[in-house]
């Protein structure tokens, strides 16, 4: 039986949820993130600030929520050129993917993740990745999930379970996620607290969140964030 995780917290709202979702589940969970020179460097920021209000908000996780861990990634911003470690416009490739795409980002975040994780003696890994929503990133997928969770343990000689909860979710369903999980407190910190701008936005405020308002990022936290509204689901929280 498992008991103790990892998760992959960059302070937005997936990981976030999936943050949630594992204080729900595990005795102990600790958090990972990584300082890649992304350009929204602001959700380095903005994943303490959701850290301190989950152990304010949610004393019945405060007791299990542990040692969070911040790993200096610089050589994935110098080895990239995308949208995401470099001042360039938003775009699709030639070989239809989004030059958002960072080559190899999750495969080194759980590898490394493994790593802290073996250090730790923790069991299970938390990400927040999926194939619904996903802009068709190759280390996202499923497959690539599988593939890791192999690698990785076959590597270290140890055991883990990599667990992607919002793997065939969508936004709305995420937003439901975490409404099921922490109520509208929970809700309303990942409203408030949380970052997801690719721009790094903080200053305009919408009903969802804080965003430019027209990067992907924003675009798809804004239509789930209707779909979540439209269906309802808000009102039974």
């Amino acid at each position: 039986m498992h008991t103790s995780a990892l998760v992959l917290f960059s302070g937005g709202q997936d990981s976030t949820t999936c943050l949630a979702y594992a204080l729900d589940r595990y005795e102990r969970v600790e958090t990972i993130a990584f300082d890649y020179r992304q350009r929204h460097s602001v959700e380095l920021e903005a994943r303490l600030v959701v850290l301190q209000n989950i152990r304010d908000q949610f004393p019945q996780w405060a007791a299990k929520l542990g040692e969070d861990h911040l790993l200096d990634l610089a050589v994935l911003g110098a080895v990239s050129e995308t949208a995401l470690t470099r001042e360039t416009a938003f775009a699709m490739e030639s070989g239809g993917l989004p030059n958002t795409f960072v080559p190899g980002r999750n495969l080194l975040f759980l590898t490394l993740a493994a790593a802290v994780a073996y250090r730790r003696d923790l069991q299970v890994i938390v990400t927040g990745v999926c194939e619904t929503d996903f802009s068709g990133y190759p280390d996202c997928r499923d497959d690539t999930m599988k593939a890791m969770q192999l690698a990785l343990s076959l590597g270290m000689d140890k055991r883990y379970l990599i667990e992607t909860p919002l793997m065939w979710i969508d936004k709305a369903a995420t937003w439901h996620l975490a409404a099921q999980v922490g109520g509208a407190a929970l809700v309303d910190l990942i409203v408030e607290h949380t970052h997801t701008c690719y721009l790094g936005d903080r200053q305009h405020r919408h009903a969802w969140g804080y965003g430019c308002g027209a990067c992907p990022a924003c675009d798809l936290r804004a239509k789930g964030y209707a779909g979540y509204i439209a269906s309802g689901a808000h009102q039974s929280v």
